[in-house]
């Protein structure tokens, strides 16, 4: 990851400081022109001035003398931390500041936002907590500031802050849940630590009553008060090897986040589906940073499965499973898969019942490559009921009574997976049939054999041998991008303009959808409009809103 991390301290004496850095250097290109203008790291002076030192070989005591023992985390004569990627290449570099004044410039300037009333008073309620702010410029900073417990600091505590400084913007507000989940864990080793340091201490000499019995003399108060400012983090914690550790975490912080998130090309406007996808895996991120801030990180949200499962990451348990859709259909045979498929199209509740979750699983992994990921509730397997409007696929143990209401509903379908036990053969994707039986059942009466249009089409690439399955993948893709484009104009139309019956119904000619199967095309659309993502409906209605102001301006 392109970014560079730092601990920042206020200091009573000489105001905000940096105390720690690790920054990521990437190997040297090998191409001669990008080498020409490479510079090793410590073979130039540097003049750090704005830092209260200068940098250089033969920099002055007296200009050395400026940092207290607060101010500093290592010697001058340090040579830091360094540790290797040996995947990447990549060195992690550690030390009291940046080696490049454009870099120590930036993370200078982050230091003093962090750490200044102007960013955290109207931010941060307490002055505690994470704040984002920066520009194209500067760079942008995602900061967490906090105390740490001191017997002998004014007030009892000392400021610090945590800046993670990078030049993407987008990256860096995505990575927002998982920065703050890690640099939290962090910030609360330090503090525990330094609490105990603080008990310990206060318990052998309370500096309140010292303080409170001591005499007050503006004349002397910064003479009392300097000899009081210059304790480090070391001595605040007691940890002996503090840097070498604080180095690995942000080692780690810096690998980790820059491999979480990586960049994909896509050839046009993201999808639907890919919109989707990453709203639910933004709020999955922050629902789990609340659960671990609320249990201590030992549970999990109970969606976290279903956002694996939409997203293709089902567990790979052994025994017969569906491959694909061309597969579920010779098993279950064509007549029973289509009526599955109309119901799937249409938005009614599939409920599979049987004995084993994984055959179950792998039969709603296929069945979900129909819908557009926004229309997808699943609960893959339960020991009781759910209703219709928790998932639309659900699947239950054999033992699970299901509802008269629900049986007798033409919103649903019911496929029950029961053993051969005449069946002696092992089990494998091969010889379902010959291991279960599915019966099909369903309160439904409307035909299933007009429409809609989609299923129509699916089902004469799926008769045809001579398309292998991937190419049936890619022709259901083509048509659900289609149908997609169709769902977003009726939308546009009907929710967003407002316009009456009989100009949606003008609309829904001119997209196609009249004809055989007419009544199953509009349900279809108005079941898929459901599943637009969040980004585009707020984008459409921002633009309206846009639109209807633009006149009176």
């Amino acid at each position: 990851m392109n970014a560079l991390v730092a601990l920042c301290h206020f200091c009573e004496l000489h105001g905000p400081r940096t105390l720690f850095c690790t920054e990521a250097l990437h190997p040297p290109s090998p191409s001669p022109s990008s080498q020409a203008g490479v510079t090793v790291p410590g073979d130039r002076d540097v003049d750090r001035d704005g830092e209260g030192l200068t940098m250089r070989a033969n920099s002055s005591a007296t200009q050395r003398g400026e940092m207290c023992e607060g101010c500093r985390s290592l010697p001058a004569s340090h040579p830091g931390f360094m540790s290797i990627d040996d995947e990447t290449g990549i060195r992690f570099v550690s030390h009291q500041h940046p080696r490049e004044p454009q870099l120590f410039s930036i993370v200078r300037q982050a230091c003093v936002r962090s750490l200044s009333c102007e960013v955290t008073g109207d931010v941060c309620p307490g002055r505690e907590g994470p704040i984002f702010f920066g520009d194209e410029q500067h760079g942008f900073v995602f900061s967490h500031t906090f105390f740490i417990k001191d017997s002998l600091a004014r007030g009892f505590q000392r400021w610090y802050s945590i800046v993670l400084v990078a030049m993407d913007r987008i990256y860096l507000i995505n990575s927002w849940p998982f920065l703050l989940r890690h640099l939290q864990l962090t910030i609360q080793s330090l503090q525990s630590t330094a609490l105990k340091v603080f008990d310990n201490e206060q318990g052998v000499c309370p500096q309140r009553a010292v303080r409170m019995n001591s005499v007050f003399s503006p004349a002397v108060f910064p003479h009392q008060r300097s000899g009081n400012a210059a304790r480090s983090l070391t001595s605040l914690t007691q940890h002996p090897n503090l840097w070498a550790s604080l180095h690995s975490s942000f080692s780690w912080l810096l690998k980790a986040c820059g491999s979480r998130l990586t960049e994909k090309l896509l050839e046009g406007a993201p999808t639907e589906d890919t919109l989707v996808l990453i709203e639910r895996q933004t709020e999955q991120e922050e629902e789990m940073s609340c659960w671990e801030g609320a249990e201590g990180g030992n549970s999990k949200p109970q969606g976290h499965h279903q956002l694996d499962s939409e997203m293709g990451h089902d567990d790979e348990s052994p025994g017969p499973r569906f491959r694909s859709l061309r597969h579920l259909r010779q098993v279950l045979g064509a007549a029973e898969f289509r009526q599955v498929a109309w119901h799937v199209l249409m938005g009614n509740q599939v409920i599979w019942r049987g004995a084993d979750p994984g055959l179950i699983q792998s039969a709603f992994t296929v069945l979900k490559m129909l819908l557009p990921v926004g229309c997808v509730r699943s609960v893959p397997y339960s020991a009781h009921y759910e209703e219709a409007y928790k998932c639309n696929f659900l699947g239950l143990s054999p033992d699970v009574a299901i509802p008269t209401h629900v049986i007798s509903s033409e919103f649903s379908v019911l496929v029950d997976v029961s053993s051969d036990v005449c069946c002696q053969s092992p089990p494998t994707e091969d010889n379902i049939c010959s291991l279960y039986q599915f019966t099909m059942s369903s309160a439904n009466t409307q035909p299933t054999d007009r429409g809609p249009t989609l299923l129509n089409k699916l089902e004469v690439a799926l008769s045809n041998e001579n398309l292998s399955v991937d190419v049936v993948s890619h022709c259901l893709l083509c048509l659900k991008e289609e149908l997609m484009n169709k769902v977003k104009v009726l939308f546009k139309f009907s929710k967003v303009d407002g316009r009456g019956r009989e100009d949606t119904q003008k609309v829904l000619a001119l997209l196609g959808t009249t004809g055989p199967g007419e009544e199953d095309n509009v349900r279809l659309l108005k079941f898929w409009m459901t599943g637009l993502s969040k980004t585009y409906k707020s984008h459409l209605m921002s633009a309206v809103r846009g639109g209807e102001r633009s006149p009176s301006q």
